[in-house]
């Protein structure tokens, strides 16, 4: 059998859009407004939130689209680090995509959409001593239950493989499936905003009315602030997807920069209405103590048939955040052997024009961080490591400006050079407030795991790693 070497135009714009819609929407709008208002305990400075994040992540989304329009190439990041620092800093990239970032993202994702189908199914579960039996111990970060929740880590990954066998047959049909998930998707959410502001139940003043409990002090609003900032950035975390699969877009310098501002103003505006919708149900003091926040809004409508909605909108919305993350990040692996520098079977393309080997390591690896870890064990390390790469994206910038001449470049980022340097600072407020409160909190034996630095310790992996491939060229 004769397998193209070339992966093909087949995405559009809309496949573009459905991609960072999918992507970046998935479990955290119906989990994380409570815990935000919780740290905020403010309406008012909730909503302020998701807009700054949504706007720091715009200004991610705009970078990403001027780098990708010069360089649109399948591998994203990787192809863009390479230019900016180098084959190392690239190949550290890569390897953390693969075994942190992407692979994380898709476990966690997946976990969520088994935890809701809970709801509908009873999923087989061992006794507490059982679960306890089998564990994995590493020094200094903690310990691992690999029985804890077996049914729910048996469909999560069973979810896993069933998407990834999708993408294997066809790109076309892969893009098709993220359209139909995303469009799902979002019509469930638009429902949703649409069901609570029309009943007429809620009140208008909790929009506007601070928690009894609120402390306007600068210092207690800051800190509050940053906090709950950074679980906003988590949820708008997956913009970046969309540069994975560059070299399968057509016409990629249109495309690009139009699929990720769209798809990016899409998510700001669902974030901010479904939080609104939220708000105008359950007053601030009410809305910080619900973990589900979205089944009890609408619980009020329509009782515990409301409930079943939200959880089958939250299994719809991982599902294509699934698909969504399963599609483009697979192509950091791909690219990474067509330069020899992975493991040469993974730069495959099967008959189907699929980089399936590639499709498939991706998902054992993802299956067995499913095994190890819990949902907020899996986003926690993903989001740390991700917003680490993403300050020195944003650093890229200002070197690629510096070495490419400007009539190269088909879309050039408006705000230059101060939005890279605002996203750049959020990044490193990020990392640093994240390390500091994973390690601290250990100490004080508040967390067994600090997901953080077990994060640093899978990246440092890829040193050796890239020392071995290098010496195979």
């Amino acid at each position: 059998m004769i397998m193209s070497q070339q992966l093909q135009r087949k995405l559009g714009l809309w496949a573009c859009v459905s991609i960072v819609v999918g992507t970046v929407i998935g479990s955290s709008i119906f989990m994380k407004p409570a815990t935000m208002a919780a740290q905020l305990g403010s309406p008012v400075l909730l909503l302020l939130v998701w807009i700054v994040a949504g706007v720091v992540s715009l200004f991610g989304g705009m970078m990403n689209a001027e780098v990708g329009s010069v360089m649109p190439d399948t591998g994203g990041q990787y192809m863009y680090f390479r230019k900016m620092y180098g084959n190392f800093f690239a190949y550290l990239y890569g390897w953390a995509g693969f075994v942190v970032i992407n692979t994380a993202a898709i476990a966690g994702i997946a976990f969520v959409f088994a935890q809701y189908a809970g709801y509908f199914v009873d999923l087989p579960r061992f006794s507490k001593e059982t679960e306890e039996t089998i564990y994995l111990t590493i020094p200094f970060i903690g310990k691992f239950y690999l029985l804890q929740f077996i049914g729910v880590k048996g469909l999560a990954i069973f979810l896993i493989l069933l998407i990834t066998f999708i993408n294997t047959q066809s790109v076309k049909a892969a893009g098709a499936v993220q359209v139909l998930f995303t469009v799902l998707k979002v019509g469930a959410i638009v429902f949703l905003i649409f069901a609570i502001f029309v009943s007429g139940k809620g009140d208008w003043a909790n929009l506007t009315t601070a928690s009894s409990t609120f402390d306007a002090s600068f210092w207690t609003v800051f800190t509050a602030f940053i906090a709950a900032t950074t679980g906003a950035l988590a949820a708008y975390d997956g913009w970046n997807n969309l540069g994975f699969v560059a070299g399968e877009i057509k016409d990629p310098q249109k495309n690009i920069p139009r699929g990720l501002m769209i798809g990016i103003g899409i998510c700001i505006l669902l974030y901010v209405l479904t939080t609104e919708a939220y708000l105008y149900m359950l007053p601030v003091d009410i809305m910080k103590n619900s973990p589900l926040v979205a089944s009890d809004s609408l619980r009020n409508i329509l009782g515990m048939a409301g409930a079943g909605f939200v959880a089958l909108l939250v299994m719809v919305s991982t599902a294509g955040g699934t698909n969504g993350n399963i599609l483009p990040c697979a192509r950091v692996s791909f690219a990474m052997s067509r330069e020899k520098s992975f493991f040469a079977f993974a730069g495959k393309v099967n008959s189907k024009h699929t980089p399936a080997n590639a499709l498939w390591l991706q998902a054992i690896w993802a299956s067995l961080l499913v095994l190890i870890g819990s949902f907020d064990m899996l986003m926690d390390m993903f989001v740390f490591v991700t917003w680490i790469f993403y300050g020195f994206a944003g650093y890229g910038i200002f070197i690629l400006r510096k070495n490419i001449p400007a009539d190269q470049y088909p879309y050039r980022m408006k705000g230059y050079p101060w939005l890279p340097i605002i996203f750049m600072s959020f990044a490193a407020l990020y990392v640093g407030v994240t390390l500091y409160n994973d390690i601290h909190n250990f100490i004080i034996g508040k967390t067994t795991v600090i997901n953080s630095v077990l994060g640093l310790v899978l990246t440092g992996l890829g040193i050796p790693l890239y020392w071995y491939f290098k010496r195979r060229k």
